[in-house]
């Protein structure tokens, strides 16, 4: 059997219902030896194609933002004016703070509180193995809040 063919056992054999035992006794019957885990690896590689195909087909199947719009709005209703940029664009961002407590907590090398500039506000401390990490944070901060957010640390502690 080649790899495809033998993929395309698994992939056949799986969506049968069949347990991952049973399929390698099945191909090991063919004269195909493989171990479980490489068998459970590509079952999941199979699984995870799979996956990705419905998506796409599903994707594909649902109609655009832009086409359900248009399909739901009346053909009376007066057309809607035109909306600013979306939220990253048209956000105006305020700077990012950091500040460093000069008393230790308990458990902590050193310790903090950040303001990050989309507003969200946490608490920072770096632990005795030296992992960083924020707490008590108001929100979730963005993945430029945390690069604004390691620039202002270091410069803070004077890196």
């Amino acid at each position: 059997m080649t790899q495809e063919e033998i993929k395309q056992f698994i992939a056949d054999k799986t969506a049968a219902g069949m347990s991952l035992t049973a399929i390698q006794d099945a191909l090991s019957a063919q004269g195909v030896k493989i171990r479980f885990m490489e068998l459970r690896l590509l079952a999941a590689e199979i699984e995870s194609v799979l996956e990705k195909k419905e998506a796409e087909k599903a994707a594909a199947a649902t109609p655009a933002p832009e086409e359900k719009k248009a399909e739901e709005a009346p053909a009376s209703a007066p057309a809607e004016p035109a909306s600013p940029a979306p939220d990253g664009a048209a956000k105006v961002r305020g700077a990012t703070t950091v500040s460093v407590s000069p008393i230790q907590r308990p458990g902590f090398a050193m310790s903090g509180s950040v303001s990050f500039g989309s507003g969200v506000t946490a608490d920072w401390y770096v632990d005795q193995t030296g992992r960083l990490g924020l707490d008590n944070a108001s929100g979730q901060p963005d993945e430029q809040d945390i690069q604004e957010f390691q620039i202002e640390l270091r410069k803070a502690l004077g890196m």
